[in-house]
């Protein structure tokens, strides 16, 4: 009998002897590995820590070294001289006021029978204001018209008489002496007939100040009389209280304004100068206005010229009293060069600028200051047209030091 085949099982365990031998063979792969990575490592770490110190160190060696190389030579930059503008807006403080204004007072005694003008009326010249009732003055000049009546009726009879004595002189008829006296009596009647037309005058005029009239187109801004109230002839002009005063009137049609000029810009002021005015009361409005006079002298305190100018107020916009910036437009006919504030040295010699002359080297030049515009100031003398001035030069720049120009300062040159 036949035994089958059985199949054949592979033995897959591993050898007891051939174990430790592969464990052992590993173990000291590995250890010869770690020997070699770990001296590789801290080379590796060594060297980024020289990277890291050593680096930055010769970067700012080189940023050191380009600046000491920076500063061995000034850097700086140039403007080139332009002409100053031909006009210039000169703002000033003013006061306005009036045209004309006065104060009314009675000429002659009396009561007020009646006013016509209160406050804020606006009168014309010759305008009745009020009615001053004066019964005894109206007397007085009764009489004296009587009195020059009477003077005149004299006067006629002795000039008859000194005509008729005159022609029987011609026959011898009388004597030269009468004809003389009566001669003589004539125009001692015409000088009394004289007197008493001038005393009817006098009296004719004080009659006529019992209408109180006003003596310009204005408004009235003051009124200090009522019906029945007793006023005298003139007043006390100058006084605090203006004791006397019946009517105060101003012109406002037309006002002045009164600016004081500083002496610099005095030159540049003349009658006819164009003027504008502003106010607090109407923002952005602009009122044209012209130089009417000026005192033509420089007051010796304060060192300006006194200025007047009138703008026309039809419209009453304006009121006097007010405050106003007046604008005053100053024409140059030769303007000079100008340069930026910054661009000046002030030094114990006067105000100087620094040029950039040949070689890059500095020049200090004496300057005359003109006119001042902010930022910007006129030099009169000092500089020329195609001079390169140093902007910002610094208070240690000296002449004949070298510098260097930026590139920024080309476009400014």
């Amino acid at each position: 009998m036949t035994t089958p085949d059985l199949p054949l099982k592979r033995d897959t365990s591993t050898p007891t002897d051939v174990v430790p031998v592969s464990l052992a063979a590993a173990n000291e792969e590995a250890v010869k590995r770690r020997r070699f990575i770990l001296p590789v490592a801290l080379a590796a770490v060594a060297t980024a820590l020289l990277v890291v110190g050593i680096v930055p160190s010769l970067h700012a060696s080189t940023a050191l070294t380009q600046q000491v190389d920076a500063q061995r030579e000034l850097t700086v930059e140039t403007v080139t001289p332009t002409r100053a503008p031909a006009s210039q807006e000169l703002l000033l403080p003013g006061s306005v006021t009036p045209y004309a204004d006065a104060s009314i007072y009675a000429r002659t005694s009396g009561y007020i029978q009646h006013w016509y003008a209160d406050i804020g009326a606006k009168v014309k010249a010759g305008q009745t204001l009020a009615d001053i009732e004066t019964p005894e003055l109206d007397a007085q000049l009764k009489q004296a018209r009587a009195d020059e009546a009477t003077a005149k009726a004299n006067y006629a009879f002795a000039n008859s008489t000194a005509q008729r004595w005159q022609t029987m002189l011609k026959t011898q008829s009388v004597s030269q002496q009468d004809t003389d006296a009566k001669t003589s009596d004539s125009e001692a009647k015409l000088a009394a007939l004289q007197a008493a037309q001038a005393n009817v005058a006098r009296l004719g005029e004080m009659v006529s100040y019992e209408k109180v009239t006003a003596p310009f187109d204005g408004v009235v801004t003051v009124r200090n009389v009522d019906v029945g109230a007793l006023v005298t002839s003139g007043g006390s002009p100058g006084l605090a209280a203006m004791p006397g005063e019946l009517f105060h009137i101003e012109q406002t049609d037309r006002l002045r304004i009164f600016v004081d000029v500083p002496q610099d810009d005095a030159s540049s002021i003349s009658a006819g100068t164009q003027v504008v005015l502003t106010t607090q009361q109407y923002p952005g409005r602009r009122f044209a206005a012209t130089v009417a006079r000026t005192a033509n002298a420089i007051d010796p305190v304060s060192r300006t010229l006194r200025v007047e100018v009138d703008v026309d107020n039809h419209d009453g916009a304006l009121m006097p009293g007010a405050y106003a910036q007046v604008h005053l437009v100053l024409r140059i006919s030769h303007p000079a060069l100008e340069l930026p504030v910054s661009a000046l040295l002030f030094r114990p010699d006067g105000v100087t600028v620094a040029v950039l002359g040949k070689n890059n080297t500095v020049q200090l030049k004496t300057v005359t200051i003109g006119r001042d515009f902010g930022t910007y100031v006129e030099v009169a003398t000092g500089v020329d047209a195609t001079d390169r001035v140093i902007n910002n030069p610094g208070d240690a720049i000296s002449s004949g030091e070298a510098v260097r120009t930026t590139a920024s300062a080309a476009l400014h040159s």
